[in-house]
Order: structure tokens, then C-alpha cells, then sequence
């Protein structure tokens, strides 16, 4: 007879401590010994949630939306609004938040408006946006490649794609940003919210050849709040996953050999860094929330009824049931999701991701990271694998034109 356990709060594993953000592979190491497949964890402290860090498991939950609905309007409701990651899981009117008819209509809305991006013309506008933000420290010879360039560069690209002003845009990415860190979270969320109804309002007034524009004038005759809230995972996944997959795929490609050699030459390319970090250190590595309508019995644990279960992307495609160690070609990790809710915008992410780190190993081949590697922080939170600082150094280059002719 199964006597499923019951957790209480002194069972819970943090999420949000820095010890945990220093070390997470480490504690699902150690997870995964205490509690197999299912973990008690606290997303911030009194926010009690399930970690599902076993491969399988994660597949199966992903592909059952009717015992794992997306839906977080029965847990929110107890959840006082100063909660540090209330708005990160509450709910929206946008293919995220919503099941069934609500989905498929907020979901093909997004396909179609990201399905007609020209990628030939992003590879374009990565490159515009990438040689100027280099040549601001390529004869410094030094940078922080985030600071300097990872973020502004995602955040401008971006801005092209959903057709953003820069003043709009940097309040979406300060907005953005505070959300993920979960230090302010309500007044990130607030800034956010007004400035893509601004965004939305001016492409109501003035179209254009983009995907709020395509938003705005999709057949499923959004209103503007629900334009908002499309934009919002948009610019969310946007961002800041992107800017920390360019990093993690530096840090790789900057402190490990098999990579390191392709700077000048190797035989691993730059796809394959991307995908070894998706694998080992996605850049969003706790996400996909579900809140089951009642109890459910899974692996031997009651998961409670509307409390929320997190995917561990990064655990699930360390799972050692499903991991073989050789990342190279294989695409069958978990960060971009699965089942009916998988991130419709992989495409443009791993061009841009792909693209930003090419233009800068192009322009400087013989960068290196200018701490050890264990000196580095990385940024508390229960949701992203996102590193403070990357400090690099590296020859002064020539004066920026005579090595980039465009």
C-alpha cells in the first residue's frame, strides 16, 4: 500500500537563496537523493511549491493540460500582492495563462505574428545593433559583456521586432528585469504594464511592419489590455532569457577547451554551444507553472490541488535517467518547453543568441574572462541561471571600421 509523504514548510528547499543561485546543480543533486522526482521548495519565503526535476515526470505534466492547467487564478487569490513573485505566476489573458478556446486563440494569434518575422532581415538587425555596441569598448580592452552588451543587445533587438521606441523599451526592460529579480516586483510589473500601453496606443494610431502591429490588427480583434498581456511574455522571454543564453554561451565558450579552440578554428561551433548551455545552464532554468484543479498522486506524492509545480528545466535535462553526457546535435532539452504551452519563438531566440555571440567572437577572437570562473555571481531567483557580471579582457583592437568594413 503507497503512503504517499505530505511535505511541511521545514522539508521546503529555497529557491531564492544565493546559496542556492551559487551552486544549483549541487542542490538537485541533492534533491534528487531526498526526494526523488518531486521536491517541496518555497519560490519565496511562505510561497510553497512542487519542483519537478525528474525528465519523464516533466513530460508528462507538460502534455496533460487537464490535470495540469495553466490557469493560476485559484492560488493567486490568497496571495497578498506584495508577494515577490506574484507577478511573475499570476494570471493574464494571453496563451501562457490560459487553456482550452482562450489559448488556442491568444496562441495562434502569437504564431502568426512571430511566424512573420524575416529571419534573413533579423540577422540583419542583430548585426546593426551589435558592431556599434562593440565598438564602444573594442579599444578599451576590457568590457562587461552584459552590461556592455548582451542586454542592450537583446533589449534592441527586440524593440525592433515588436517595433519599440527606445524610451518605451527601456521601461519594459527595467520592468522586465525587476519582475525576474523579485525585489520590487509589483512596481516592476506596474512600469511594465504602462509602458506597453503606450506601445500598443501609438501602433493603434500609427502602424507598422511588426508584431505589435500584427498583434493590434489580428483577426481575433484583441482589445488593447489583451494586446498588452501578448506583449508581455513576448518581452519577458524576450529579454532577459535571451540576454543570459547569449552569457551562458560566452562563459562556456570562454572556459571550456572543446569550445574555447573554436574561437580560433575549432571544430564545435557556436550552435553547438548554445545547445550544451540550453542542456546544462538554460538560461530560464525553473519555469512552466501548472496548479492542478484538485490532489493529484504522481510518483508516489500528493501535489495539492492549486498549488503551483514548477518544471526544473535545467534539473529535468540533467536527469541522469535521461542524460548520456554528449550534448553535441541533441535538441531534446526542455528550455523551450513542451506539450501545447512550448515557446512559439524559438526560432528568432537562437538566431539572435547565435548571431550576438558570433558578431562579438568575430570582432574579438582572442577575448578572455578576466576573473576564475568561481568568482563569478550569479543573481539570486527562483526562476532564471543569470550571472551579475561577465568581466572579459582582450587586445585592444584596430580602430572599429578597419575590421568590421560595414
Amino acid at each position: 500500500m503507497i503512503n504517499p509523504p505530505m511535505y511541511t514548510d521545514s522539508d521546503r528547499i529555497a529557491l531564492y537563496s544565493p546559496e542556492f543561485a551559487a551552486m544549483p546543480h549541487d542542490c538537485y543533486q541533492d534533491m534528487r537523493k531526498r526526494y526523488g522526482s518531486l521536491v517541496p521548495v518555497e519560490l519565496s519565503p511562505g510561497v510553497p511549491a512542487t519542483l519537478v526535476i525528474g525528465y519523464r515526470t516533466a513530460v508528462q505534466i507538460l502534455h496533460d493540460p487537464a490535470h495540469f492547467p495553466v490557469d493560476p487564478r485559484a492560488w493567486e487569490k490568497d496571495v497578498p500582492d506584495e508577494c515577490p513573485v506574484k507577478p511573475m505566476l499570476a494570471w493574464r489573458p494571453n496563451a501562457m495563462r490560459s487553456s482550452g478556446e482562450e489559448h488556442r486563440r491568444y496562441r495562434d494569434a502569437n504564431v502568426a505574428a512571430l511566424s512573420a518575422v524575416d529571419l534573413h532581415g533579423l540577422h540583419a538587425v542583430v548585426e546593426r545593433i551589435a558592431v556599434p555596441l562593440i565598438a564602444q569598448f573594442c579599444e578599451t580592452g576590457s568590457a562587461d559583456l552584459i552590461a556592455d552588451y548582451a542586454r542592450p543587445l537583446a533589449f534592441q533587438v527586440v524593440n525592433a521586432m515588436l517595433g519599440c521606441s527606445p524610451d518605451i523599451g527601456q521601461r519594459v526592460a527595467t520592468g522586465v528585469m525587476t519582475i525576474f529579480e523579485g525585489s520590487d516586483a509589483a512596481a516592476g510589473n506596474i512600469m511594465l504594464i504602462e509602458a506597453l500601453s503606450e506601445l500598443v496606443a501609438g501602433k493603434r494610431a500609427e502602424p507598422g511592419d511588426d508584431v505589435t502591429t500584427r498583434l493590434v490588427q489580428h483577426p481575433a480583434g484583441f482589445d488593447d489590455q489583451e494586446v498588452i498581456e501578448q506583449l508581455v511574455p513576448l518581452y519577458g522571454a524576450g529579454v532577459e532569457p535571451v540576454h543570459n543564453l547569449i552569457v551562458n554561451t560566452l562563459l562556456l565558450i570562454l572556459t571550456n577547451d572543446r569550445f574555447a579552440g573554436s574561437l580560433l578554428g575549432g571544430s564545435l561551433s557556436t550552435r553547438d554551444a548554445l545547445d550544451e548551455v540550453l542542456f546544462l545552464d538554460p538560461p530560464i532554468a525553473n519555469f512552466c507553472m501548472t496548479y492542478p484543479r484538485q490532489p493529484v498522486l504522481l510518483d508516489e506524492v500528493w501535489l495539492p490541488a492549486h498549488q503551483p509545480v514548477i518544471i526544473s528545466i535545467a534539473a529535468c535535462n540533467n536527469d541522469p535517467a535521461i542524460s548520456g553526457g554528449d550534448y553535441t546535435g541533441n535538441r531534446s532539452h526542455l528550455a523551450w518547453g513542451a506539450g501545447p504551452h512550448a515557446c512559439p519563438a524559438r526560432q528568432s531566440a537562437y538566431l539572435i543568441a547565435q548571431d550576438g555571440v558570433d558578431q562579438l567572437l568575430d570582432a574579438l577572437p582572442e577575448i578572455e574572462l578576466s576573473v576564475e570562473p568561481d568568482e563569478l555571481a550569479w543573481r539570486p531567483g527562483p526562476f532564471h541561471r543569470a550571472l551579475a557580471t561577465l568581466p572579459v579582457s582582450f587586445v585592444p583592437s584596430r580602430p572599429f571600421a578597419s575590421w568590421h568594413p560595414s
